[in-house]
């Protein structure tokens, strides 16, 4: 399991899951931050503008209940009748009654009223609303009473009650407002005018202001009362911010919870609303979960492209391992074949490049060594008994010279020195050029007595390469190969030309004939032996010129070795490329 996780799949499947991942996460986290703040904003601008809308709808109220209590307090005959002292029983009931009909005008010059009450500071109450009228008979200590005393003749508003604060028979919720009745000849309050109405005009524009399910809407007078509300519970005054020295429009988001306030501009009361962060989250609790869904979805699709990516990056690379353990044991007969990145394509055919070099250089070192030993086994087989052979071609050679026959005494003498350096062959064994030569003068010498003088020999050899040390039976095989295929059969004189040039880094020792030469084609079969694209072919009683090129290319380099030209009826050229050693090694 170790050794798979440190396997380059999965490490490349590891680093582009996380990479992928932890890029999807950062962006979906910042997506979700931003989200929420445009959200908040767009609900607190939302909230400013409902609390705008809804003191908008309070100041119409306002205006239309101010109008409705100036009604009555700015009625100079229900001032007048209010103000009139009389003893008659009669002339007071029918005062009563005018000014019950005054009120029940007004009463029901509007559908939304449930009671009108008229208060003189005589104590007089004059009702108009439930036939069955119980009043509060301390209603004077009540708070809403001194209100309206202290309001110096503004109007009132007193807030939402469950049921009337003066009708002890009406029990259903009342809006609750007042005013002080003013006698403006004498300028003095005379009573008050206490209106309840339908609270729902009040509680459906507290209702606008609602945000979410759970929040919450009140009116908030100067003193810090909560005098007007929906069915929600009075918070507690200490738990909201301060608003005292705010501006008309206070929007503040703390405690878990958003808070908009708006200072009504008919009076010094509050608009409050208080929407948790519940009801503020609801869309963002929604964009998280399909958040959630898309980041799941998409880390399922990173983790399929992921493991699709690096398996295409590993599996041409696991073939290349596999194939490389097939090199390893020997097997140099396999290919990689993969079509990848570019990178790794290019990594496949070097080493498929390498393999066929290598294979190539172990074929070559394989056809090397059996040329060397078939080349040590020919010199073997020529080695049958030399002593016996030297011994006899010197005796030979002293019988001729006893009996004057000088030129065939040395026809044998030089065969003697042929056999004797022929015959003591060793594997990479070494000569100075001046002994090759040596015995390519014992050779020649033969070659011209056989041929009767039709062969001229001409030789150019630079001394300061006479020291430099070659490959034994370099030269000879070349001269050989010279006249046996090209000055033989030549029906005129032959000229067989030896002679060295430097070019370079390099010593070219060149044989050259007059000879028949070759054609295109036989120079092409040539080469092909040469390079070993075609068969291999040797002299009988020599090493050949393919074994001679591979043996110089094996201890030099492929830049050494023989080069051939030849035309029909001209002649052949070959010259033996070898490196120049330095000047120490030339005379060492």
């Amino acid at each position: 399991m170790l050794n798979g996780f440190h396997s380059i799949h999965h490490r490349l499947f590891m680093l582009f899951l996380f990479c992928m991942s932890g890029i999807l996460l950062i962006v979906s986290l910042l997506y979700y931050n931003r989200t929420t703040v445009q959200i908040h904003e767009k609900i607190s601008d939302l909230s400013q503008k409902n609390v705008a809308q809804t003191a908008g709808l309070f100041s119409l109220l306002y205006k239309g209940y101010d109008s409705l209590s100036k009604s009555l307090s700015n009625n100079f005959e229900m001032i007048r009748l209010l103000n009139e002292p009389t003893d008659e029983p009669a002339v007071a009931y029918i005062n009563e009654q005018t000014i019950t009909n005054i009120i029940g005008a007004i009463f029901y010059s509007r559908d939304d009223l449930i009671g009108i009450h008229v208060i003189s500071d005589k104590g007089k109450i004059y009702n108009y609303g439930n036939y069955l009228n119980v009043m509060d008979p301390n209603y004077k200590t009540e708070e809403w009473y001194r209100q309206i005393q202290a309001s110096s003749g503004k109007m009132v508003w007193l807030g939402v009650y469950k049921h009337s604060l003066i009708d002890q028979v009406e029990d259903s919720p009342v809006f609750a407002f007042g005013r002080q009745i003013y006698d403006l000849n004498e300028h003095k309050p005379i009573g008050i005018v206490l209106y309840e109405t339908n609270p729902q005009p009040v509680l459906d524009a507290l209702d606008n202001l609602k945000i979410g399910e759970h929040s919450q809407v009140y009116l908030m007078s100067p003193d810090g009362q909560f005098v007007s509300s929906s069915t929600d519970p009075a918070p507690d005054l200490k738990t909201l911010p301060s608003l005292q020295n705010s501006s008309n429009v206070v929007v503040k988001q703390e405690n878990g919870r958003l808070i908009v306030a708006s200072k009504l501009s008919f009076s010094g009361w509050w608009l409050l609303s208080i929407t948790p962060n519940r009801d503020l989250n609801v869309e963002l609790v929604e964009m998280k979960r399909y958040l959630l869904i898309v980041i799941s979805i998409l880390i399922l699709v990173s983790t399929l492209i992921a493991s699709i990516v690096s398996k295409t990056i590993s599996s041409p690379l696991k073939k290349l391992i596999r194939e490389m353990k097939q090199v390893e044991i020997g097997n140099f007969r396999g290919m990689v074949n993969v079509s990848s990145y570019q990178e790794i394509n290019i990594l496949v055919a070097s080493f498929n490049r390498m393999v066929m070099r290598i294979e190539e250089l172990i074929e070559r070192v394989k056809l090397s060594s059996v040329s060397e030993k078939n080349a040590e086994l020919h010199a073997l087989q020529s080695q049958v008994n030399p002593h016996f052979l030297y011994n006899t071609l010197d005796m030979i050679y002293w019988m001729l010279d006893e009996e004057g026959n000088e030129q065939l005494g040395e026809l044998v003498l030089s065969l003697s020195s042929m056999f004797r350096y022929s015959s003591q062959w060793e594997d990479g064994v070494e000569v100075t050029l001046r002994e090759e030569l040596e015995q390519i003068g014992h050779y020649l010498k033969i070659i011209s007595i056989r041929l009767e003088g039709r062969v001229q020999i001409v030789m150019d050899i630079d001394e300061r390469f006479l020291t430099i040390r070659i490959p034994k039976m370099t030269v000879q095989p070349v001269i050989e190969n010279a006249v046996k295929h090209g000055l033989e059969s030549l029906g005129r004189q032959g000229i067989l030309k030896l002679y060295t040039r430097e070019e370079g880094s390099s010593l070219k020792i060149i044989v050259e004939d007059n000879g028949v030469g070759m054609d295109e084609e036989q120079l092409n079969r040539m080469l092909d032996s040469l390079y070993g694209q075609s068969p291999k072919e040797s002299g009988k009683n020599g090493i050949g010129l393919q074994n001679l090129h591979r043996r110089l290319q094996h201890m030099f380099g492929e830049s050494y070795g023989l080069q051939i030209q030849s035309f029909p009826g001209e002649g052949t050229q070959v010259a033996i490329v070898l490196p120049i050693p330095t000047e120490g090694e030339i005379h060492s």
